[in-house]
């Protein structure tokens, strides 16, 4: 299919709802397909409709590194199911390009989905794996969220979207996960812990 431009941060279409795909039709079968074509020619892990100003709840995930054949994974009108546990996420994003800081994420996640033929699926990613992390940062471009909106450390996402003229952290919009800021304090005071023992 085609290349599409990807939507970059500050753009307001990214901080927009999603709308529910009504029907897999032809026309959304090619969107996905240049959803697909455009996510690999940028390198990409994931990519939400959203990104190339699609607002559909739809995005595409392929985590297959060096020589593995290509693995994508679509999902339309996505729900996550289950989630639990806690990991620091390194992540970037498409639509902040080269710019990468930690976020708070979710360890386990069961999402329920329709493939691109309009079949319905469930899939579970645990420990943290990077489908486990790419499937909750793509679901949350479809509800206009970022991925620095679970910055774990605030003044140093600042500083990475300085550097890569981003526009500044909208910090009304850092979320307050109480449940997952605890799991993750313990996690980083664990590691502290180990490396104060080496």
């Amino acid at each position: 299919m085609s290349i599409k431009k990807v939507v970059r941060y500050g753009e307001p279409s990214l901080r927009q709802p999603s709308k529910e795909v009504h029907k897999v039709s032809q026309k959304v079968k090619n969107l996905v397909a240049d959803m697909l074509d455009t996510m690999y020619a940028q390198n990409g892990v994931g990519l939400a409709a959203p990104q190339i100003g699609e607002n559909y709840r739809i995005f595409v995930i392929d985590v297959s590194t060096g020589d593995e054949p290509l693995n994508p994974i679509v999902f339309i009108n996505p729900k996550i199911i289950k989630k639990s546990g806690a990991c620091i996420s390194h992540e970037g994003c498409l639509s902040f390009p080269e710019a990468f800081t930690d976020v708070k994420r979710y360890a386990n996640v069961m999402v329920k989905a329709l493939d691109r033929n309009g079949r319905s699926f469930v899939l579970e990613a645990k420990d943290g794996t990077l489908l486990a992390r790419a499937i909750q940062h793509e679901f949350d471009h479809l509800d206009g969220v970022l991925f620095v909106d679970h910055v774990i450390n605030r003044f140093e996402a600042e500083e990475v979207l300085k550097k890569f003229n981003l526009p500044p952290l909208e910090v009304e919009r850092i979320l307050d996960e109480p449940e997952l800021s605890e799991k993750i304090d313990e996690l980083l005071k664990e590691k502290v812990e180990k490396e104060g023992k080496n």
